[in-house]
């Protein structure tokens, strides 16, 4: 015999326990992210001050830039490929605007800073007026970025500079910066710190980068030393056993597992000693880092000076 009652009941039952496991399903979202903390212009201040009061515990600093993909190819004639390089990374930093940057903050000891450890800031960007590549803007949009709140709520780049120039993560030895193929994320972020377009020669855009960041490391460089790690910082999380924190292709989630990445490698490649004189400052693609430099490939040590 039919009772309509028992099927209402049944049909309740089944939807109470759909909306409790979904429910589930987004606290456990929530939990599992809560490492990364999104800034908009709304926020920018008070987290900006959370970040300068935890620099000097945390001085291992990794970063990772989402911006507009490549719109142009510079002209003219160039004596090496890494000339060029740089000048198509000039050429494109200087049209386009930064969409994310993601810092991750972490010990000495490669020990994350508690909660909280990842800063995603979101930077102001319209689609109907900046210029940017539509194949990029499909990937972000793809990995979750929400233009609308972009282009309502994203921060001045201007405004950030200022704050970031006094913080005391630039500017200063006490830091130490990472990166995976760097190139792109520092020029963004020089163009930030000084308000205006790339320098003209790469040996000057080095000297800036220097004077900005003065300890830095580079994993697709240092990877140039490890024999079996090919491949992007997915490829290389892999193979370390770092698992990521967060959706790919947003610069949080990236700059929290370049950082993990960076200290699983030296431990499990360069026994906890890095030769600064060997890697420090280099940027992958650019300069002594390009491809066609040359460094030893060994898979466990490198010598510390």
């Amino acid at each position: 015999m039919f009772h309509p009652e028992r099927k209402r009941e049944s049909m309740f039952k089944r939807n109470f326990q759909q909306q409790a496991e979904f429910q589930q399903g987004m606290q456990a979202e929530e939990q599992k992210f809560s490492n990364i903390q999104d800034v908009y212009a709304d926020n920018l201040q008070e987290e900006m001050d959370k970040i300068v009061q935890i620099v000097e515990d945390y001085p291992f600093v990794a970063i990772d830039t989402e911006f507009p993909g490549v719109v142009a190819k510079p002209l003219g004639k160039f004596t090496t490929s890494s000339e060029y390089r740089y000048r198509s990374l000039k050429c494109n930093v200087d049209l386009l605007k930064i969409i994310q940057l993601g810092i991750s903050f972490y010990d000495a000891h490669g020990n994350r800073r508690p909660g909280v450890c990842t800063w995603q800031f979101n930077f102001k960007f319209n689609l109907g007026v900046d210029m940017y590549a539509q194949d990029s803007i499909d990937l972000l949009t793809k990995s979750g970025l929400n233009f609308k709140l972009h282009e309502e709520k994203g921060i001045d780049v201007n405004e950030f500079g200022a704050l970031l120039i006094t913080s005391g993560l630039v500017l200063t030895d006490d830091v130490c910066w990472i990166s995976f193929h760097g190139g792109y994320d520092y020029g963004y972020l020089l163009k930030v710190l000084t308000n205006d377009t790339l320098p003209e020669k790469e040996s000057e855009f080095f000297e800036l980068y220097h004077t900005f960041f003065i300890r830095s490391y580079d994993l697709k460089y240092m990877m140039k030393s490890c024999e079996d790690l090919k491949g992007g910082l997915d490829k290389l999380a892999d193979d370390l056993k770092v698992a990521r924190i967060g959706p790919q292709h947003q610069a949080g989630s990236d700059s929290l597992l370049t950082a993990a990445s960076f200290f699983s490698m030296r431990e499990q490649y360069f026994e906890n000693m890095i030769d600064e004189d060997k890697f420090m400052g280099v940027l992958y693609g650019l300069g002594e880092g390009g491809p066609g430099a040359t460094a030893p490939p060994h898979r466990t040590t490198v010598s510390a000076n």
